[in-house]
């Protein structure tokens, strides 16, 4: 029978599917076949995932309790539920991140000449340059907030390291005229440097003392007349989803810029505290914070792993580091003397990171501001860096004069402040700026070039997979596709007239556009699949995501299950399928890939019965792409290119390495979608092609085989 959404019991929980996909990266710091820096490294991201997770994820659970709402969620799950199953999950998780550092990664680091030294145990030499350095550095930025019946609770920053000092005040301080405290909160002063302070050491070592641990150690000279009782480092996670209340009398741009203060005044989900904090102190921080048990963190020795990346990047170490896979050529445009003409002779795919951004999409837009041919350009910016050479470029094309939009979107989490940065300095040279959509966030990456020829005008595309962000182009593994096909380029000329005008677009030749087509058609191809499958014709689907959430489709998938398709997903991250389950979902196999750079790019490949569709697409299949955003979908038409990519996810299917199999509870399986096939490691066997393909001979002469067995 026929469900419209599946029944509780054949969905995965959101929240829980993707604490298992953090647990995948936590098994790649577990790997020692990983080396040890990039171990520390993933061990930092899984720290700074569940921190973004707690400032969204778990606040808004908490926001549900708060308002009384007890209805269960589509998995069959109440809010209380879900808060107490979230908990159990990462409490068990965080007890297994602190054994892998201290029993395993920290000795590993000592035996490589990397110690991270409490100040106590330097020599004369080190302890002298910290002295100096806490005085000069540290010293002019504390400021002790004392806790008494003269000085409230102190406001804790999210995310900052405090160190909740207990003091017993001297017999002369009582006797004074100024008044005594017990208890006082540093925040330690670590926006300037990294937490990882390097100290001199012997050639061929690395040694560092941790910024609070240098506080700490100086405590004496900050509370003259007292003595330190305890000293325990603490951390707070704040409520920072920012859900913005749009009034139409107000300006977008103003409506951000409140919430993102507000956001420093979140309420606290999680209190990190290391071992030993006194029973009187904790019992203090959960009733000012108002703290649950489910939000007690009790850590030892590193409260905060994410800040393992500032260590990480302090090393030069290659022989503990991955090999560099430098970004390679485009072939098609690393010889072209411009690269509008290099576009007008065919369809230009490009392959982030293994193929170089600066060379293409960077290029693009760098050519279209000087070219004095180039009449316009319009694009839409989601992430963009402080220093952003994209966003540099439309200010010197406005300033050259020519028609300059930008789609800046303001709500891009953790983005916002850049984004508003860069929106106001757009404007002032002139950039007709557009800060999205009232009820709808644009997360579709694209970017039209209208240029002057001698036929007339001509429109030239790029649309991606990935932001318009050189920083995560090169961690992020995303598709791009450039175009001078006049189809594509009219149904770009609508979409921009779309969002800068809030016109009704024609019908569109190309693109599939959410959240009015694109859900739809998605569901009409697999709804061909289906049919193809029962009047006995091969059926196969492809679909490439980094979360699979929305019921629907996930329903329609199981449908094509029990009529005999073939279903291969390859999910990064949240996946509330329940992939091989008998009578539901036998024919549908998952796989995770979990490497040295983000698989981010969506792939929606559809067979057809031998009259291949495959689509890219900015929109994963979730309910918040599918409706709620402005996504764009579309096909590659040149079927050359299109097999390039089929190419490359079939070599993903095939990763046995790298490559987790998914089970019915979200559990991993094992490696591979079949055990016996031969090790193989997509990633670098993708490299390993662009390199080929890019005909760089020198380069492969220097980087050498990357791996015999892959």
């Amino acid at each position: 029978m026929f469900h419209p959404i599946p029944r509780p019991e054949e969905l995965l929980n959101r929240e829980l599917s993707w604490l298992d996909f953090n647990a995948r990266v936590m098994e790649e710091a577990e790997d020692s076949t990983v080396p040890l820096l990039e171990r520390v490294k993933f061990l930092s991201i899984v720290s700074s995932n569940w921190d973004e997770f707690f400032m969204v994820r778990v606040a808004g659970i908490w926001r549900q309790i708060d308002a009384g709402i007890t209805q269960p969620g589509p998995d069959g799950l109440t809010p209380r539920q879900l808060l107490e199953r979230v908990s159990s999950r990462i409490h068990a998780y965080s007890a297994r991140q602190h054994e892998l550092f201290h029993a395993i990664l920290e000795p590993q680091l000592e035996a490589a000449g990397i110690r991270v030294l409490d100040p106590a145990h330097l020599d004369e030499a080190q302890g002298a340059f910290v002295l100096d350095y806490f005085e000069r550095s540290l010293l002019p930025l504390i400021t002790p907030l004392a806790v008494d019946t003269g000085h409230p609770f102190p406001r804790l920053g999210n995310r900052a390291l405090v160190l909740v000092v207990e003091l017993e005040p001297d017999e002369d301080l009582l006797d004074g005229d100024l008044p005594a405290s017990e208890l006082s909160f540093i925040h330690v002063p670590t926006g300037l440097a990294s937490r990882f302070l390097r100290v001199p050491s012997n050639p061929g070592s690395h040694a560092f003392v941790m910024l609070e641990d240098v506080v700490r150690h100086h405590l004496s000279r900050l509370f003259l007349g007292y003595t330190v009782k305890s000293c325990h480092a603490i951390r707070v996670t704040r409520d920072s989803d920012l859900p913005v209340e749009e009034d139409p009398s107000e300006d977008l741009l103003k409506t951000v810029e409140e919430g993102l203060r507000d956001r420093r005044r979140g309420a606290v989900v999680r209190l990190q505290y290391e071992h030993g904090l006194s029973t009187p102190v904790l019992d203090l921080l959960i009733e000012e914070m108002e703290l649950s048990p489910e939000d007690l963190y009790p850590c030892s020795g590193l409260t905060a792993f994410s800040d393992l990346m500032q260590l990480y990047g302090q090393l030069d170490l290659p022989h503990l580091k991955d090999m560099p896979l430098p970004p390679l050529p485009v072939p098609q445009l690393d010889q072209a003397g411009n690269i509008f003409d290099a576009i007008s002779k065919n369809d230009i795919l490009l392959n982030h990171p293994y193929q170089s951004f600066d060379d293409s999409v960077v290029r693009f837009v760098r050519e279209a501001a000087e070219d004095p041919k180039v009449l316009a350009i319009k694009m839409t910016l989601y992430r963009v860096t402080a220093n952003s050479p994209v966003a540099a470029a439309l200010e010197r094309a406005a300033e050259r004069g020519k028609q300059v939009a930008a789609i800046v979107e303001l709500r891009a989490r953790f983005d916002e402040a850049a984004n508003i940065a860069w929106a106001r300095r757009l404007e002032k040279t002139g950039v007709h700026v557009v800060y999205g959509l009232p009820n709808h966030k644009i997360h579709c990456k694209a970017c039209l070039v209208v240029r002057q020829e001698a036929g007339g005008i001509k429109r030239y595309c790029h649309l991606g997979t990935g932001n318009y962000n050189e920083r995560t182009s090169r961690l992020y593994s995303d598709i791009g596709l450039l175009t001078a096909r006049p189809e594509f380029g009219e149904d770009l000329s609508n979409l921009f007239n779309m969002l800068t005008g809030y016109t009704r677009p024609p019908r569109f030749h190309r693109i599939l556009l959410a959240p009015q087509h694109l859900k739809k058609a998605l569901k009409a191809r697999i709804q061909r699949e289906i049919d193809h499958a029962r009047a006995g014709r091969t059926a196969r689907m492809v679909l490439k995501m980094n979360a699979l959430v929305d019921p629907q489709l996930i329903q329609m998938l199981y449908e094509a299950s029990r009529e005999g398709v073939k279903v291969d997903l390859i999910v990064r991250g949240t996946c509330c399928l329940r992939p091989g389950v008998p009578g539901l979902s036998e024919n549908i196999r998952a796989l995770s890939i979990l490497d040295r750079f983000l698989e981010h790019a969506r792939i929606y490949h559809f067979a057809n019965d031998g009259e291949p569709e495959t689509l890219l697409s900015s929109a994963d299949l979730m309910p918040r792409n599918l409706d709620r955003r402005v996504e764009l979908a579309f096909p590659l038409v040149n079927p050359l290119l299109a097999a390039q990519v089929m190419e490359m996810v079939e070599l993903q299917l095939h990763d046995t390495l790298k490559g987790r199999v998914l089970g019915p509870q979200g559990e991993v399986l094992h490696r591979g979608l079949d055990p016996q096939d031969p090790p193989l490691r997509s990633q670098l066997r993708i490299y390993e092609h662009t390199l080929l393909a890019s005909g760089v001979g020198a380069l492969t002469q220097k980087l050498g085989p990357l791996d015999p067995d892959i």
